[in-house]
């Protein structure tokens, strides 16, 4: 067997969601890095892959959104078992439950078991989003919202990179600091971990909300991968069973720190770190 790339990162479980292909925000080129740096047995696509709502308002389909999905497809055909769990965003998959394509399968929710013997129930969230299931036009309005936040951080970051000022996003500080948005996301998060506590889960991954975090609530491992129009995260379980969330950013840093120097002929198979926070 070929040993892998220097850069490349090996784990047993990725759960990925919320990557809005079809829209301007999505960030697909980082993406596919991610994704051509790392290697699995398990990929989990967690719901809003695809953003329906904006392709049905405006037609937009970029060339790395195309490669995304190709590499996906490629990975199922060398043998990560691919598991594609339908959100708000992208329910029309869910008239294809229980059906493969191109080695994909879609399910309504999955579990996961890892290494550690955790059970984990892992669903995209949204129909534990009250506004999302009783005020579907307030759902799209905020969507619609999200989406204009989005383009103006694009023209600020744009301004702060010219300065020479880091990335900072306005979504998410709102997220943050927005009394209504905290106590919104809190609410989810409880319903969540209470839905796997009701089915006997000893934890629950999910997306959605747009806010990677590990905690546990009540006895309940509640995890959330985050996304990929801003915050660019994964939830990642390790060989030995361990859940991190991984940052693109910090991700992509650790590999570079890690390819052997030709000059000194480092050692190629010592540990590779990894940068998380979770």
């Amino acid at each position: 067997m070929n040993p892998m790339p220097a850069a490349m990162q090996r784990f047993r479980a990725i759960w990925i969601s919320d990557t809005h292909l079809g829209t301007t925000g999505c960030q697909a080129a980082r993406l596919l890095e991610f994704l051509r740096r790392t290697e699995s047995d398990y990929l989990y696509l967690v719901g809003d892959i695809i953003d329906g709502w904006q392709l049905r308002r405006r037609w937009y389909w970029h060339q790395s959104h195309n490669d995304v999905v190709q590499k996906i497809l490629r990975k199922a055909r060398k043998g990560t078992e691919v598991i594609y769990i339908p959100g708000n965003h992208d329910e029309a998959a869910g008239h294809f439950l229980d059906l493969a394509f191109g080695g994909i399968t879609i399910r309504r929710e999955q579990v996961h078991r890892t290494a550690l013997g955790l059970r984990l129930l892992v669903i995209h969230g949204d129909l534990f989003d009250g506004v999302v299931q009783h005020a579907k036009w307030l759902a799209y309005l905020g969507d619609w919202l999200y989406t204009l936040t989005l383009r103006l951080n694009h023209h600020f970051n744009a301004l702060r990179a010219r300065l020479g000022l880091p990335y900072w996003s306005l979504a998410q500080f709102l997220k943050h600091k927005v009394k209504n948005a905290v106590s919104y996301i809190s609410a989810f998060e409880e319903a969540l971990a209470a839905e796997a506590r009701s089915r006997g889960f000893d934890g629950v991954v999910c997306g959605h909300i747009h806010k990677a975090e590990i905690r546990e609530i009540d006895g309940i491992l509640y995890c959330n991968d985050g996304d990929w129009v801003e915050s660019l995260t994964a939830l990642v379980e390790t060989t030995a069973g361990e859940l991190k969330i991984v940052h693109w950013h910090d991700f992509l840093t650790a590999a570079v720190l890690d390819e052997p120097d030709e000059e000194t002929d480092a050692h190629p198979d010592r540990e590779r770190r990894l940068v998380a926070a979770g």
